[in-house]
Parts: C-alpha cells; sequence; structure tokens
C-alpha cells in the first residue's frame, strides 16, 4: 500500500509578506535563443532574480520566488529539471532513476515544500537483508517489525550488545534538534563515532559500512558525524520510500508550481561576471550563445561546486575541496518469476568481498517502476570504477549476484543500462561547515547540499537560505 502523508504548505504569506515585494518588478517572457546571423549582437534581457540550475536547490529558491510573485528567470543547462535527482523511462516502459536513491518522509524542509500524497510514495521495510557467510540475515527496526527484530538477535552480523547501542543512538539523536545536530562544533569521522559509541567490528563491517557507505556513497564511513546524526535521526522519525513513478516527481512537483515562461531549458551558462569588473552588483550572467541576462535584485548560483569555480573564475579564485563522492548504477530486467523475493526490502554486501555495494527490487517497492509481466533490478557499487566498461561491470556483478540468488535465477536477466555518476555527493569528511554563508559579493549568492548536508533535505534547505539573504541584503524581508 501506498504511504500516504498530506502536510500542509505555509501561505507565501507566511514566506515574504507580499506588501514588500519590490513593486516596480513584472514578470516578461525572455528570449534568449539566437541564430549564428546574430553572433555579434549582445541581447541583454533584465528580469528579478536569476537561478542558474533547476535541481532541488534551484527548484526551491523558484518555488518561493513563484509563491512571492517576485519574478525570475530559472537557467537549465540539460533538458529536464532536478540536477542529479532524475528518472528516465526507457522505450519499453522501464522507469530508471539516475543512481540509487531513497527518499526519506522526516527530511524537514521537504515536509514544508512537498505534497507527499500527491507523491504517492512507496515504502520499504524498515530494514534490509544482509548477505554474509553464504546466506542473508535480517535486520529490522524493532518499533516496526519487533518480531522481525527478536528473531534477528542472534544472527552474526552483530552481537546483541551492538543491537542494544542501535537503539541507545536512536535515543541520542531524537532528544537532538536538526539544527542542533548540524551546527554543531563538535565532529568525527562517523566510524570514529561508532567505534566511540561501542560498536563492535562485526556490526560496523556487515552492516553500517554497505547500509550508510550507501548513502554517503563512502563505504569508508569517513564522513562527517553530523550528517551521520541527522541521517540517522531522519530515519528514526520517518520511512524511506520512493514515489511511484520516480525519484524526478519529487523536483517534477515542484517545477509544476512555477510560471511556464520563467523556466528556460537547454540553456547553458558560460560566465557570471560584474559589469567593467566593478564588484557591485547584481552581477551579469552571460550565456554560452553569447546572450545576456541582467538581474534587478541578484544572482543564485545553484549548480555543482566544480561548475561554480568555473562560472565565477572571473570574480573569485577555485574553492579548495575534496574529491567528491562517486557512484555506479546498473539496472536489468527479469521475468517477474525470476526475482528471489517480493519483499519490498533493500539487500547489503555484508561480506566485505565482490564489488556490490547494495541492491534491491525497484519493482518490490512500486510495480509502476516497470512495464505489466517485467521486473526490474538495481544494483549500486560505490566509485566511479573507470577502467572498467559498462558490459565488464554488469557481467562481474551478474556473476556475484548469482552466488546471492542462484545462477537459475540471475543469468537470465537483462541489462538494460549502466549510469555512471562522478559527482553523486559532496564529500562532507570532517571538518565541515553545514550552514555556509551563501553570499559570495554584491548581488551574488550559491546555494547547493554542498553548502549545507548532502542530502535532499539539504539542497532545498540551501535554496531558502541563498534566498533569503539575498531579499534580506534588498530590504524585502
Amino acid at each position: 500500500m501506498p504511504l500516504a502523508i498530506s502536510l500542509p504548505t505555509p501561505s507565501p504569506s507566511h514566506l515574504f509578506p507580499r506588501r514588500r515585494v519590490h513593486p516596480n518588478l513584472r514578470y516578461q517572457r525572455v528570449s534568449v535563443t539566437r541564430s549564428s546571423t546574430e553572433a555579434t549582437t549582445t541581447q541583454k534581457n533584465q528580469t528579478g532574480v536569476i537561478i542558474v540550475g533547476a535541481g532541488l536547490a534551484g527548484l526551491a529558491a523558484a518555488t518561493r520566488l513563484a509563491s512571492a510573485q517576485i519574478p525570475f528567470l530559472l537557467l537549465e543547462a540539460s533538458d529536464g529539471v532536478g540536477g542529479r535527482v532524475r528518472t528516465d523511462t526507457t522505450v519499453d516502459g522501464f522507469l530508471l532513476d539516475r543512481g540509487f536513491q531513497i527518499f526519506i518522509t522526516a527530511y524537514p524542509e521537504a515536509k514544508k515544500l512537498l505534497d507527499y500524497e500527491a507523491l504517492d510514495l512507496r515504502r520499504f521495510y524498515a530494514g534490509a537483508k544482509v548477505f554474509y557467510g553464504g546466506e542473508f540475515h535480517t535486520v529490522a527496526d524493532p518499533l516496526r517489525h519487533l518480531w522481525d527484530s527478536v528473531a534477528s538477535l542472534a544472527n552474526p552480523i552483530g552481537s546483541v550488545v551492538d543491537k542494544g547501542l542501535i537503539a541507545l543512538t536512536r535515543a541520542r539523536v531524537l532528544v537532538r534538534s536538526d539544527e542542533d545536530i548540524l551546527t554543531s562544533a563538535e565532529e568525527v569521522l562517523t566510524i570514529d563515532l561508532l567505534r566511540k559509541i561501542g560498536f563492535s567490528d562485526e556490526i560496523l563491517d556487515r552492516f553500517f559500512r554497505p547500509f550508510f557507505g550507501g548513502i554517503f556513497f563512502d563505504r569508508d564511513l569517513e564522513t562527517t558525524s553530523k550528517l551521520f546524526d541527522f541521517v540517522f535521526r531522519c530515519l528514526a522519525l520517518g520511512e524511506n520510500t520512493l514515489p511511484a513513478m520516480g525519484i524526478g516527481e519529487i523536483p517534477n512537483q515542484l517545477a509544476a508550481k512555477l510560471p511556464a515562461d520563467s523556466v528556460l531549458m537547454n540553456t547553458r551558462v558560460d560566465s557570471i561576471e560584474y559589469p567593467n569588473g566593478s564588484g557591485s552588483g547584481p552581477p551579469i550572467v552571460r550565456l554560452q550563445d553569447g546572450g545576456v541576462l541582467s538581474a534587478e535584485l541578484g544572482v543564485i548560483l545553484a549548480v555543482e561546486l566544480p561548475q561554480v569555480d568555473k562560472l565565477l573564475s572571473g570574480i573569485r579564485e577555485p574553492v579548495s575541496s575534496k574529491p567528491a563522492r562517486s557512484t555506479v548504477c546498473i539496472y536489468f530486467s527479469a521475468e517477474p518469476d525470476q526475482i528471489p523475493v517480493q519483499d519490498p526490502v533493500l539487500f547489503l554486501n555484508g561480506s566485505n568481498a565482490g564489488i556490490i555495494n547494495n541492491m534491491f527490487f525497484p519493482t518490490n517497492v512500486a510495480r509502476t517502476y516497470a512495464p505489466p509481466g517485467k521486473a526490474l533490478v538495481s544494483v549500486s557499487l560505490i566509485g566511479s570504477f573507470e577502467d572498467r566498461s559498462d558490459d565488464d561491470l554488469a557481467a562481474e556483478v551478474i556473476r556475484e549476484l548469482s552466488g546471492w540468488f542462484g545462477e537459475s535465477l540471475v543469468m537470465s536477466w537483462r541489462h538494460l543500462r549502466t549510469y555512471r555518476i562522478q559527482f553523486a555527493q559532496p564529500n562532507q569528511c570532517p571538518p565541515t561547515d553545514l550552514v555556509k554563508n551563501p553570499r559570495v559579493g554584491s548581488g551574488l549568492y550559491l546555494s547547493g547540499d554542498y553548502m549545507t548536508s548532502a542530502t535532499f533535505d539539504g539542497a532545498l534547505v540551501s535554496g531558502r537560505r541563498a534566498l533569503e539573504a539575498l531579499l534580506r541584503e534588498k530590504g524585502l524581508v
């Protein structure tokens, strides 16, 4: 059954008082397409705010501008919204999310912006099946699956003490607020936190590394303990879900709230610069085709950090950053009778061998992920595997999963597509600042999950914070 949660959305007046909107700003349709004969002509178009990048951060800023009736343009280099959060539909009707992604219903910012009921969220089992010692062992949330949890106490994934420590960790994060966790000055590597709590190497290697390693794309668990505590708290308060029509329905829902003429697809920005190098803004946005756009209030840059450095090369020096987290997601199709389980459960590789980190059957979570009479398989690897071809990786995954589920089932699966996501997440190893100041200069602001927490929620929060900073500077809030 779908998880149906209806959450109220704050009224626009609570976001930005309508009486304070700049009186001289009006929506206007802006054309930025130029023919080759216009190469020597510079187009100059003006709006209220320009947002570069239609991922979750850019969309979060745009929806608030739309509700406050402040004119804006949202520029997207690709052919669709969502950034990393997109779903492709194959010619034969499979829904393929671009990489392994799960939506946690307890994300606080998401509750304010999204209509959960309209997303038709489908739930995962609250736990996982861990492959270790040639068989599967259950790890279950005792508050949601009490008897499964009791039955798992003696399994080899961790000791009874370990499972008691999970309950204590849950209690520890639940007494803290999200803000307290993310703004805390105290942080260590996640692996160091878990060892300090007292978890054994067995549960660290067999559960925590594949489970949280799959969330952070970091099996070494070097991600900041602040992010671990935030995600653990959200997992305790909410449920793991997928929208019935794919993870891309989340950005699609946000984009549907925007005026049709405010979003420009296939519009690539070449640079952002201050007129005459003055440093006083707002800056202008120069497009790759030679067009120029200007904003009366300011510009919000909502793209990945490497792209930020490129676009702002004339304004500031590149920011030193840690290597991004990478992942590979491989999809297979199968006949329904070739799927070993029907449960909507996540499978983890607790064996510390092979290339698979985690896998699941999306059609067990939401039947809509495949056409009638077909099933879908999703397998996730951590890292870029640049020295391996797609065919090579798919073949090795099939061999590995044959050891999990048996050759008679797995060898008949058909490889559909491989996604290589080089920038799956920003690297958030300590030291971190998860409440960075979004202001770069006069009329110029940054947003993206690298500014906050590397989560869906962090991206949404960063869009809001960037816009609030812009409007505050202009005296509009």
